[in-house]
């Protein structure tokens, strides 16, 4: 487990001397929540690139101090990890800019990421507490319920969260995603967190089952 932020920096940092071209890394998950004293220790470094050749890029440097490459589960691949790398204490997951299905790391996600490390090698950068929040409500962990609500009492801003959850179901044309969002939102409300959205949030999956309904009936009496 790794209790203390900096030797997260200790790690980039060591990564970044056999980078031979420029990576940015955008971590999300455990070691987000780490850096801001949500979580006390994590086991996990996910990490987003966004690029194929920033991807091969960390891969080749990775394994050259010594991360072993493991197998990916099929949970992983519902994930869509792209590789998974370990050595110690230190458990690498990494994404090549699609993170669950096709809910990919969005150019507001870029601008909304907060640099914390530089060098000429590399740049790192954490993904924001909004979109921190609404990676965890895609996944069934119920750890990250738990990371939400903490997440969402630190203060995040909903209507980014609601305008990037639009996006995403509108680029991707998986309308069904309100579904799912839908209902963790319930489970975050029954837990006792206030969602400012919700209504929104219920009147789009309402207007996804309609469509849905009205879509089945048409096929199933032509």
């Amino acid at each position: 487990m790794i209790s203390d932020f900096r030797d997260i920096i200790i790690f980039f940092e060591e990564v970044g001397k056999h980078l031979k071209n420029k990576v940015h890394f955008f971590i999300i998950g455990g070691a987000m929540l780490l850096y801001y004293e949500i979580k006390s220790a994590t086991k996990d470094i996910d990490v987003v690139v966004i690029t194929k050749e920033e991807f091969s890029e960390i891969g080749k440097a990775l394994l050259k101090i010594n991360f072993e490459s493991q197998i990916i589960t099929d949970t992983h691949k519902r994930l869509n990890l792209s590789q998974i790398f370990t050595r110690e204490d230190y458990h690498i997951d990494l994404f090549q800019k699609i993170v669950c299905d096709k809910f990919a790391f969005s150019e507001n996600m870029i601008k909304r990421a907060t640099k914390i490390f530089d060098t000429n090698n590399s740049t790192v950068s954490l993904c924001s507490k909004e979109d921190a929040f609404l990676f965890k409500s895609f996944t069934e962990r119920e750890g990250d319920i738990e990371d939400c609500i903490s997440l969402a009492k630190r203060g995040i801003d909903w209507k980014i969260i609601e305008n990037e959850l639009i996006y995403q179901i509108k680029q991707s044309g998986k309308g069904i995603w309100i579904t799912w969002i839908g209902e963790r939102f319930d489970l975050l409300e029954e837990r006792g967190l206030t969602i400012p959205i919700m209504k929104q949030i219920n009147k789009m999956r309402h207007d996804f089952m309609n469509e849905f309904e009205k879509k089945f009936n048409s096929e199933n009496f032509r």
